[in-house]
């Protein structure tokens, strides 16, 4: 399992925070790693709820010379112009992390600067890196699956971050409160839990 490791507690197990690299991530990480290459220095990253934005931005922040701004469609423009401005006098390479849908720019000087940098969107993660998140989000919660649970959930998992690591935690929960180890029955109850009952999914 490849992983980006970061120097920050996961709020779930001990040792730092880990990003699983995979076809949706790995050309951002690559990126995240040469800002001297962005356009002004500027980068804009997008990507779906529970992707990995915040745990990125939150490396880049720690990195040399950092700046970053989270959630920025709900920043003032003025604030976000000045931080811009800003990492511009001082020659430091500026993050802005987006959620999903358009960022509508009112104002102009911002609008025409955010269009000039590079663009990063955090992509859905396909079979293999559904099956590292997997076992990357049990591991964060010391829950051992049991043989053969990612080849029995990726193929019946909805194919998002936040399916997958709501999925875990539902597998976590009932293995918790049953007192059982999370085998297959534990493992089909939390997808109806979290997906709805079977609705397509294969047998």
């Amino acid at each position: 399992m490849a992983q980006f490791a970061l120097p920050l507690s996961d709020g779930l197990a001990s040792g730092p925070a880990q990003i699983v690299l995979g076809e949706g991530n790995r050309a951002v990480a690559d990126a995240l790693g040469r800002p001297e290459d962005w356009p002004y220095r500027t980068a804009v990253l997008t990507g779906p709820p529970r992707s990995g934005k915040s745990l990125f931005l939150r490396w880049f922040a720690e990195t040399p010379d950092g700046i970053v701004i989270d959630d920025a469609k709900s920043a003032s423009e003025d604030e976000i112009f000045h931080l811009w401005n800003r990492a511009q006098g001082e020659g430091r390479p500026l993050l802005i992390a987006v959620g999903e849908g358009a960022w509508r720019i009112d104002l102009p000087d911002l609008g025409s600067r955010i269009g000039a940098a590079l663009q990063l969107r955090i992509g859905p993660p396909d079979d293999a890196m559904a099956a590292d998140l997997i076992l990357s989000h049990a591991a964060q919660r010391g829950l051992a699956l049991g043989d053969g649970a990612p080849a029995y959930l990726v193929p019946r998992i909805e194919r998002s971050y936040a399916s997958i690591e709501h999925v875990v935690a539902a597998i976590d929960r009932l293995s918790l409160e049953r007192k059982a180890p999370a085998t297959m029955s534990i493992w089909r109850d939390a997808l109806d839990a979290v997906q709805g009952p079977e609705q397509g999914r294969l047998l």
